[in-house]
């Protein structure tokens, strides 16, 4: 659904105090803003290690961009209502989710760009995880960039399974768009250009993820 000229606002209000929060707190620095396509659908697809990646990304680029977030966070109307005024929308963990998934192609048809971390949850530590090929599934289902993020210093700003968060220094680097192979008109997407797609975007990250962690001044190994 393509949002209002209010809800559009709301979201470039709430961005802004963001974005604010995210450079007085913890002193980010946007590396490379240049590679973020600057019109048209894509997939934002960061390494995750804090709940504040979302926050992060959202200050990548001053367009709306959608992102999944745990199905209890709709648990309350309230809850429910402020987060997809955000542009969030519901997943449900430990499943294939499919409408979650075709939400995601909703968004990239729409021409808005999607978040998905391909580790799937947080994680911890200096090195990129095993990638689930749901970012690389759905950016080649919609013909898509996949925009690599690498996210250095969030671990330690809002370690996982902390409330509170630390002002720390934290460092964002985007990568160049990989692009899906192509493939003819109404031909499936093949398993082999999914796990192809998969393998770059895992060493792209790892390379943005080092860069990162040093930028932010920790350790890369």
């Amino acid at each position: 659904m393509t949002p209002g000229v209010w809800q559009l606002r709301w979201y470039a209000f709430a961005r802004g105090l963001v974005e604010l929060v995210c450079r007085s707190l913890w002193r980010v620095e946007l590396v490379h803003l240049d590679r973020i396509p600057r019109s048209g659908p894509y997939v934002i697809a960061p390494v995750h290690r804090s709940n504040i990646d979302t926050l992060l990304c959202g200050c990548l680029t001053r367009r709306r961009i959608r992102f999944m977030g745990k199905d209890s966070l709709w648990k309350y109307r309230w809850s429910g209502r402020l987060f997809s005024s955000l542009g969030a929308f519901p997943v449900h963990r430990g499943t294939p989710d499919r409408e979650a998934l075709r939400t995601c192609e909703e968004a990239l048809d729409a021409g808005e760009p999607v978040v998905l971390f391909p580790e799937g949850t947080r994680q911890s530590g200096p090195t990129v995880q095993p990638l689930f090929e749901g970012a690389s599934f759905v950016a080649a289902r919609a013909r898509v960039p996949i925009v690599p993020v690498g996210i250095g210093g969030s671990e330690w700003a809002m370690p996982k399974g902390k409330r509170g968060v630390r002002p720390v220094k934290v460092a964002v680097v985007v990568g160049e768009p990989i692009f899906p192979p192509a493939r003819p008109e109404g031909a499936r997407v093949s398993r082999r250009a999914v796990s192809e797609t998969s393998a770059l975007l895992h060493i792209e990250l790892q390379a943005l993820f080092d860069d990162a962690l040093a930028r932010a001044g920790r350790r890369s190994g």
